[in-house]
Order: C-alpha cells, then sequence, then structure tokens
C-alpha cells in the first residue's frame, strides 16, 4: 500500500471535553464547528489556503473573533482535521484508506489552485493518479472507502477511475500481472506454483459491498475477454464469502431489528449473485446452483429468483452428486423435486426433438440413480414423512429407474429406520418397487426381509413363479422345427433310390404337435399380459390363500404330456 506524507511541523493538536485545538502562542480567532466537535483555530493560515472560509470571513474585522458551521462538510470531523493540518504545515500522512474523505472535504473547502498554488486538492490528485490507481490493492480500499461518501466519490469520479483501474488489470494476462493479490485457495502455493492463476483476483474483489462488486463484475463482462467460467468463479467465491451460515442466522440470539436487518442485506446479496450469474451452462456449478436455492430458503427470495434457481440448476441436473442435493447437513425435499420437476419437463422437450437419443437417455438414468442415492441419505432422518419420500421417489419416471435395487435398498433403510410405520404407510411405501426391476440378489434379500408388508412378499414369490414359467416356455419357443421331428438313418426303396430317413405321417403328427405347442405358448403369452394388468389382484388373492399349485396341476396342464397320450389312443 503507498502513501504520502505532507508537513514537517510536529502535530500539536489535543482534545479537551469535545474541543479540538492546538499549542500556539497566538489567540484563537477563528471556531469551526463540525457536528459536536468543535475546532480552536486561527484565521491567517486557513483563510490562506481555503476558498470557502476567505468568503465566510470577508465581511470580518482581522481582530474579530469569527465563528462557522461546518455540519454538511465531507467526512466529517476526520477529513477537515486533515485539510487543517495541511494549512499549518503539520505532519499528515494520505493513504488508500483517507484519500477520498481527504478529496471531498478539500474540493469542498475550495482548496484549489485558484486559491492558493500547490495547494491540497493539487496534491490529492496527483497522488490518486499517479500512486492510487496504478496500484491494486490500493484501487481496491479506495473504492471501498467511496461507500462513506457515495454522491461526493460519484461527482468527483473517483468511482468510475477506480472501477476503471480494477477492470484494467483484472483483464490483463496472467503472465504480464506484476503486482500483489491475496490468493489463499486451499493446496495453492506460490512457492511452488510460478505461474499467476486465472482467477487471481477474484478474492480480492469480493471485499467490496454487492452494489460495488456487481458494479466491477458487469464491467468485466462487457469487455467479452474473460470467459464466463472465471465470472461464475468470482460469484462462488463472493456467496462463500459475504454468505457463510446462513442457517444460524434464525437460531442466533441477536435481536429481531439487527435480524430483519441482516436478513434484509443477505436477501440483496442473493438475488444480485443470482441477477449476474452468466447464461452459459457450465459458468457456475451445479453444486453451487443448489446451495444458493438452499440459502434462498431461508431468506424468503422473491419468487423470480427461486424460479431462475430452479431452472437454471434443472439444466445441469444430470451433473449434480448427493453432496449437492445436502446443504448443511439439511433435507430440502421439496427443492429438489421442484428442480427435479423442471429438469423432466426440459428433458421431455429436448429429447422429443433430439436426432440422437443417447446423451439423453444417459443424462436421466444419472438423474433417476442420484435420486435413488439421496433416498438412501433421507431414510435415515427420523422426521421424514413417508408422503415427502414416497413424492420424491414416484417423480423419477420408468425410464431414469431401469433397475430398482437403489430404490429397495431406500426403502430397507427408512423401514429400519422408522420401526414403528402403520400397515398402510408401508404398503404406501412399497407400493412404488416393481419386482420385476429387481436383481436375482435384491429378490432373494427381499423374500426374506421381515420389514416388508406381506403383501410385497407374496408379489414376490409371484413373480418368481411367473419367471419360472417363462423360463419353460421360452426354451421351447426357441426349440427348431427340424429339431422336433426324429430322423432316421436313410435306406434305399424297392427302385434302389436313397431315402431321406423323414416319414411324411410321422413329420404331419409333429407338425400338429408343434402348432398346438406353438398356440398353446401364444395363449399363455397373452395370459401373461393380463396377469401383469392384475398383479396387485392376483397377489392378494394369493396373500389370502397362500397356496402354489404343485405339480398335479402342471402336469395337467403339460402339452407334451396331453400330446403323449392322443399318440396311444
Amino acid at each position: 500500500m503507498k502513501f504520502m506524507k505532507l508537513g514537517t511541523r510536529p502535530d500539536t493538536f489535543f482534545t479537551e471535553q469535545a474541543t479540538r485545538t492546538m499549542v500556539s502562542d497566538l489567540p484563537v480567532d477563528l471556531v469551526i464547528k463540525n457536528n459536536v466537535t468543535t475546532y480552536l483555530l486561527h484565521k491567517s493560515p486557513l483563510n490562506r489556503k481555503c476558498g470557502l472560509l476567505q468568503k465566510l470571513c470577508y465581511d470580518s474585522n482581522d481582530s474579530e473573533n469569527v465563528s462557522i458551521e461546518l455540519d454538511d462538510l465531507p467526512g466529517g470531523a476526520d477529513a477537515f482535521e486533515l485539510c487543517a493540518k495541511f494549512c499549518y504545515g503539520f505532519s499528515i500522512n494520505i493513504s488508500a484508506h483517507n484519500i477520498v474523505s481527504a478529496l471531498c472535504a478539500a474540493k469542498f473547502l475550495q482548496m484549489n489552485e485558484f486559491t492558493e498554488k500547490g495547494n491540497f486538492v493539487g496534491k490529492l490528485e496527483a497522488f490518486f493518479s499517479s500512486c492510487i490507481l496504478e496500484g491494486w490493492k490500493d484501487s481496491i480500499v479506495t473504492l471501498q472507502t467511496t461507500v462513506k461518501l457515495p454522491e461526493w466519490s460519484e461527482n468527483l469520479g473517483i468511482t468510475r477511475k477506480c472501477i476503471d483501474s480494477i477492470v484494467e488489470k483484472v483483464i490483463t494476462p496472467p503472465s504480464q500481472v506484476r503486482w500483489s493479490y491475496t490468493y489463499t485457495r486451499p493446496g495453492y502455493s506460490r512457492k511452488q506454483c510460478h505461474s499467476v492463476p486465472k482467477d487471481w483476483w477474484t478474492e480480492d474483489v469480493c471485499d467490496l459491498n454487492i452494489d460495488l462488486f456487481r458494479c466491477i463484475i458487469m464491467a468485466i463482462r462487457s469487455t467479452y475477454v474473460l470467459p464466463s467460467q472465471l465470472i461464475g468463479e468470482a460469484l462462488h467465491v463472493y456467496t462463500y464469502k459475504m454468505l457463510p451460515g446462513i442457517t444460524m442466522v434464525k437460531s442466533s440470539g441477536t435481536l429481531a431489528s439487527s435480524q430483519t436487518e441482516e436478513s434484509e442485506k443477505n436477501r440483496k446479496i442473493l438475488e444480485t449473485i443470482v441477477s449476474m450469474i452468466p447464461e452459459d451452462r457450465g459458468s457456475v456449478s451445479v453444486g453451487f446452483l443448489l446451495r444458493l436455492l438452499g440459502i434462498s430458503s431461508h431468506l424468503g427470495v422473491s419468487p423470480v429468483t427461486k424460479s431462475e434457481l430452479i431452472k437454471r440448476a434443472s439444466i445441469q441436473f444430470d451433473e449434480a452428486t448427493v453432496s449437492d442435493l445436502l446443504y448443511d447437513q439439511n433435507f430440502y425435499v421439496e427443492l429438489v423435486v421442484a428442480v427435479l420437476e423442471s429438469f423432466l419437463k426440459l428433458w421431455k422437450r429436448m429429447f422429443s426433438g433430439a436426432v440422437d437419443n443417447r446423451n439423453f437417455l444417459r443424462s436421466i438414468t444419472n438423474v433417476g440413480k442420484l435420486i435413488d442415492s439421496y433416498l438412501q441419505v433421507v431414510a435415515r432422518d427420523d422426521n421424514m414423512p413417508v408422503s415427502k419420500f414416497v413424492a420424491l421417489s414416484e417423480t423419477v419416471p420408468a425410464i431414469g429407474r431401469l433397475e430398482h435395487d437403489d430404490l429397495y435398498q431406500a426403502i430397507n433403510i427408512y423401514l429400519k429406520v422408522h420401526p414403528d410405520l402403520s400397515k398402510a404407510d408401508k404398503k404406501r411405501l412399497c407400493h412404488i418397487l416393481d419386482c420385476r426391476r429387481l436383481s436375482a440378489e435384491a429378490r432373494a434379500h427381499a423374500v426374506k426381509n421381515d420389514l416388508l408388508p406381506l403383501r410385497t412378499v407374496v408379489q414376490l414369490l409371484y413373480f418368481e413363479q411367473e419367471k419360472g414359467s417363462k423360463v419353460t416356455t421360452t426354451s421351447c419357443k426357441l426349440q427348431k422345427p427340424h429339431e422336433l421331428v426324429k430322423k432316421r438313418p436313410a435306406t434305399r426303396d424297392s427302385h434302389g433310390k436313397q431315402s431321406s430317413g423323414i416319414d411324411k405321417e410321422e413329420l404331419n403328427r409333429e407338425g400338429k404337435v408343434l402348432t398346438r405347442r406353438t398356440s398353446l405358448n401364444e395363449s399363455r403369452e397373452k395370459g401373461t399380459h393380463k396377469t401383469k394388468r392384475s398383479e396387485e389382484k392376483l397377489a392378494l388373492e394369493l396373500e389370502t390363500k397362500m397356496v402354489i399349485r404343485g405339480t398335479k396341476e402342471e402336469s395337467n396342464l403339460d402339452p407334451k404330456k396331453e400330446n403323449h397320450t392322443k399318440g396311444k389312443k
């Protein structure tokens, strides 16, 4: 940080009660009042450099005491004292921390070249241009101090010049960065990394308030020099710096007024951050968007901001992880459902018009796996109601959940954590499970699972029986016609010609058998389709009867035995 030293005389100002004066042999003839502070000074040194005081003391005699009120002086008592010390020649230091207030006060007091050459305003402006604007951190600190005097800083061009200086340095290629900056990323060491990181500027810029930060970001974006990912990184750093531990705000012991003020401030920050997110996909991570969405539930942001976050998060939802869906170990199932529904609307619209659907199928299956993994986490929450659990699981379409093993694991965890669940809730919970989409291992585990309702176990047993029947049918269907015909050794007829060894009558008989088998298999397949539609009804019947037909019933329906009997006749 650079500074400018002016004056050589030692400072002799001292305070007595609410009055500031100085050690001097000359009698006091000028009284300056600034709010609650009173200064006892002398007209001669101040009038020589302050054009305003010259005008105010113009009608007074040299020996007459003059009292002037300067309550509207920008910068207050501290800024006025810097100007007064400059008039007396006392030693003062000007830096980025006080140059704005000093320059505004000097302008107010008309300490310009017209009043006296080499005056205070000229020296301050020269230091501002040659040192403050040339430095990186000096420009940022100076811009921070303009918050106390926004109108004066804007009118004098201080704010705009600082912003232009900062933006010019931000868009400078990293290889040309020669000034010091703050960079405290985990795992980064300047001794090991000789090159300047591309996002070297983000941490220092994040020291600004939200309005100035927005001015910087929008000015950077208007140059079209930096990629949107760097803009997103700056937004990410600012959010984590300015909005830490939002969940603690409501539980803190602060007064209601200060808590409301803090919430309003944080709400403004969040809404401004969302408005600055670049449109490009990937400019910010889906985890960052979901975090903002989680914070928004605490701050009560506008519906427009919330809808924008849901929309942006749904675009990248297939890139999310389970940890992205958890904010400070809190579960926001409603928000996840909202993002998932928005994703599905977008997916259906894009999927229907796509030439190559493989990427879209991959994305929705990724989302299905994500939701099932998330369900396994939220299932461990004692306060998670069945309605929310079922609502989220049912939102995933069938095409996004080709296998139900992960869903079964989530249901099993929920049943373990909630042992007092009613029978109705258990049936409602297990109703979302499709037994046909479970692996053999999962079905074997489920059949022995005492936590599952009896109806679900019966459905599993019924499916196993149905599957066994399908295997038998398929094996018969896969046999080729010529394999069903028994071949005999080739013989010669009475004329000496070689016979093919196939009896025509036998061929016709086997053909009729094959036809009967095929028709029987087709009827079984039709029955299977009907069975799928009425599976629940059959499961209830099996649940009451708990009887699985035995070998006798199967033998009566066996087409081979029926054909064999007809052959004997």
